[in-house]
């Protein structure tokens, strides 16, 4: 899909997409676009409309390139999905005259900026403004992503510290049963997985960012004003800051990761230890009962009249010596 906006906002058409780039066209934003648009936006800018595969690409030298009359520029961007966040490609083409989008799924950023452009909300009258606003908006998704991950580690945090068997006294649907901490621990380690992955894309959308901004501000060097000069040390100071954030909320997943599965480790104890004192228990009584089980001639025993609840009180005795022996130690 390809939508035509200028300094005042989109540029409306008829339906379908446009047959031509209106005048006055100064940011052409590509969605998933068809070998029609892309060709239309060639035929327009005078500039070859990148591939997705070659967006891709993950060297710097394919992503940042100088050519002929602008900047060609691409980076992976996170698509903010929570339940399954993925990396996709993103690519700028920046000339004096235009700037050309390239993207393969929604972002929330495009459209505030296409919002702004509507209200007057900015200086958008080249397409190096419209690029920086562009840059501005990504950076406050990923920001806002960030804080919205503080607060899911926040929550976690607490599910892994409060994870036990007292906790039961005071929230009534705490896990109790083997089977059910079995299965919260679980789902605690898929959440944090799923955070770190998470994590780990917005790092590599925040790396792109941030190698593109000193890029383009020291090519556009000479052609840039004082102000949007500002605005990019902004932008670069921004990013530095999520940078730090971004690190600190990776070493609180190591820090929750490496706490479930020290309580994960507890539980698995604590299952030993059960069979381990079962088994101890076990003994004495079957050393009681083979005693009196072998077959010798003489075993005063066998004339006694209570010979039998003798022997039986003396395997429950051997049987309850030892479980009060781990419970003074407070084994069980």
């Amino acid at each position: 899909m390809l939508s035509l906006n200028g300094p005042e906002g989109a540029i409306a058409h008829a339906g379908g997409p446009p047959a031509t780039v209106s005048a006055g066209t100064v940011w052409l934003d590509l969605n998933d676009p068809s070998p029609e648009e892309a060709r239309l936006v060639e035929e327009t800018t005078g500039i070859r409309v990148p591939s997705r595969k070659a967006l891709s690409e993950v060297e710097s030298s394919s992503r940042l390139r100088r050519l002929k009359n602008g900047l060609s520029l691409s980076t992976p961007m996170i698509t903010f999905e929570q339940a399954d966040s993925q990396l996709r490609p993103l690519g700028f083409v920046l000339t004096k005259d235009h700037l050309v989008t390239i993207r393969f799924h929604e972002l929330r950023a495009f459209e505030d900026v296409k919002t702004r452009l509507a209200d007057a909300d900015g200086p958008a009258e080249t397409s190096t403004q419209i690029f920086l606003l562009l840059m501005e908006q990504l950076v406050d998704g990923l920001a806002d992503a960030l804080e919205e991950m503080s607060g899911d580690l926040d929550t976690l945090s607490t599910r892994i510290f409060d994870f036990d068997v007292g906790a039961k006294r005071k929230d009534p649907s705490a896990p109790s049963s083997p089977r059910r901490r079995d299965v919260a621990l679980r789902r605690i380690l898929r959440s944090i997985g799923r955070r770190g992955k998470a994590l780990g894309k917005i790092r590599a959308s925040l790396l792109g960012l941030e190698r593109i901004i000193p890029y383009v501000a020291g090519e556009c060097e000479g052609l840039l004003q004082s102000e949007e000069d500002a605005r990019f040390e902004t932008i670069r100071r921004d990013i530095a800051s999520l940078d730090e954030f971004e690190t600190r909320l990776s070493e609180n997943v190591q820090f929750l990761l490496d706490a479930a599965l020290g309580l994960i480790n507890i539980e698995q104890n604590n299952t030993f230890r059960v069979l381990t004192v079962v088994s101890v228990v076990g003994i004495p009584p079957t050393l009681v009962a083979s005693m009196y089980g072998m077959n010798f001639k003489n075993m005063p025993e066998l004339s006694w009249a209570y010979g039998y609840p003798y022997g039986l009180a003396l395997i429950v005795v051997s049987a309850l010596a030892p479980v009060l022996y781990f419970r003074l130690k407070g084994w069980l």
